[in-house]
């Protein structure tokens, strides 16, 4: 990442809405941002595939989920946050598992980088199908939108819902009414 050439971008942003970038407030904007964008963006040059190269053999082939897994990503349309939680579940091929911490980084990776909460969703679900080999993925995200909460039509509170459904997930309409109970609490 280019930090002086974001540091000289937020100057000139803070100039362009009328502010003055010398003031006492704002004179370490341009190096905080800078920081702030090394860290939320640290995905963009990251593998998530390279968290799930750690595989355990244990004798199951039933269901794990991770409910609740918190994230934050930037929309790509606006560059303002949308922040929310990510469920994941996979049904291990062989006996093949992975630590669940892999999962959750699965999606810190994914997530941070400009983003559609869409392509994350369904990101994740690819990632783990490929790194995992499973018999089926489930991958559902829930977020509020910045960008739709604070500007536009400033709607607050909202929940946006995407799933991707790979494998036994999509094949079978049981497995998938389990995942999503388990998931949202309720029979669907």
């Amino acid at each position: 990442m280019d930090h002086e050439k974001i540091k000289k971008a937020v100057y000139d942003i803070l100039v362009a809405v009328g502010e003055n970038p010398e003031r006492e407030g704002l004179k370490e904007t341009p190096d905080r941002i800078a920081r702030m964008y090394e860290e939320i963006f640290s995905g963009i040059n990251e593998d998530p595939m390279s968290v799930l190269n750690v595989e355990y053999h244990e004798n199951t082939d039933e269901m794990v989920l991770i409910r609740d897994i918190p994230f934050y990503s930037v929309c790509e349309h606006h560059l303002i946050p949308f922040i929310g939680k990510a469920h994941v579940a996979y049904l291990p091929k062989d006996g093949r598992v992975v630590g669940l911490s892999k999962i959750a980084r699965v999606v810190d990776i994914l997530s941070k980088k400009p983003q559609l909460q869409e392509r994350l969703t369904s990101d994740i679900a690819n990632t783990i199908m490929k790194g995992l080999d499973p018999l089926g993925v489930a991958a559902v995200v829930e977020a509020e939108h910045l960008c739709m909460s604070m500007r536009g039509v400033r709607k607050p509170g909202h929940n946006t819902v995407t799933s991707a459904l790979r494998g036994a997930f999509k094949a079978s309409s049981s497995t998938r009414s389990e995942v999503l109970s388990l998931i949202f609490g309720r029979i669907i």
